[in-house]
């Protein structure tokens, strides 16, 4: 087969709100995951620095932010927002909750798969 094909549902979540579909997909190019935050919750602030990944997020349903560097945007189904290495991000689901897709690689250079912990 020429394809992969994995349903979300059959992906484990790990840490209680991420599923790594890169890793279940098998792609190789990039990082992929989606994050599926419970009505409220608020991430953990962070950049990419260390990994050198801009990451692209789109919200798939429900609505929340997503703080880059103190400013706040708003999220909302449809919509994509690409973030540099260096920028500090933190999403934050709102009252109905958020999913997300998060995409990352490295700018010019080769994307490095990184592995999951045990799911």
């Amino acid at each position: 087969m020429s394809y992969s094909v994995v349903d979300v549902g059959d992906i484990p979540t790990v840490w209680g709100t991420f599923k790594f579909v890169r890793h279940h997909l098998g792609a190789r190019a990039f990082g992929l995951s989606q994050i599926d935050f419970p009505p409220g919750k608020v991430g953990s602030e962070h950049d990419e620095r260390e990994s050198r990944q801009e990451e692209v997020y789109l919200t798939l349903s429900g609505a929340g932010t997503l703080e880059v560097d103190g400013e706040t945007v708003e999220m909302k189904a449809g919509r994509y927002v690409l973030v540099p290495p260096e920028s500090k991000r933190r999403p934050a689901a709102g009252p109905e909750g958020m999913s997300f897709l998060v995409i990352g690689g490295v700018p010019g250079d080769v994307y490095e798969p990184w592995t999951p912990p045990d799911e």
